[in-house]
């Protein structure tokens, strides 16, 4: 049974600086140079898709911290709005009281939109997924001999609707 081989970039100690310096397009031979790895072994990370993985993987653990942020705040509005509503009804307010209610009301609907349970649509940006950018990656370095069909291939990726053309 063999081994595959792992990525160099991916084992490097400075692995950070060099995804950064990719997603900054610079030169793989710059990249090499300065981290002392090789010029191939920096094309493969960035051509298998490592960078991207990377990427995906920060985004997401940023894109849950920015959730988990937002659900505390719709919880602590929710709470705020349940503390008004107690103080409304020990006073016999039903004008203040109603109003508590339906923003209480509106804080659940919300807090179960942002929990998944309420789904009033789904969207599913396949642009941002780690496979499609593996994907297009692939396709325009296999165009790059091609000029013409990978600009032409880069302009219909670029479109935001597939009914525009």
């Amino acid at each position: 049974m063999s081994k595959t081989k792992q990525c160099t970039i991916c084992t490097h100690a400075k692995r950070a600086e060099i995804d950064d310096l990719l997603v900054k397009r610079t030169s793989f031979k710059q990249i090499a140079e300065e981290f002392g790895v090789g010029i191939m072994s920096v094309w493969r990370h960035s051509h298998n898709g490592h960078v991207l993985k990377a990427i995906a993987k920060a985004h997401e653990a940023s894109e849950v911290a920015r959730g988990d942020d937002l659900l505390q705040q719709v919880r602590d509005l929710q709470n705020r709005a349940l503390g008004i509503l107690k103080r409304a009804e020990r006073k016999g307010d039903l004008r203040s009281a109603s109003g508590a209610i339906r923003e209480a009301r509106n804080c659940l609907e919300l807090l179960g939109k942002l929990a998944g349970e309420l789904q009033s649509g789904v969207v599913v940006n396949v642009a941002v997924l780690p496979e499609w950018q593996v994907l297009r990656g692939r396709i325009l370095v296999a165009l790059e001999p091609y000029a013409e069909a990978r600009a032409a291939v880069v302009k219909a990726l670029e479109v935001g609707d597939v009914n525009e053309g």
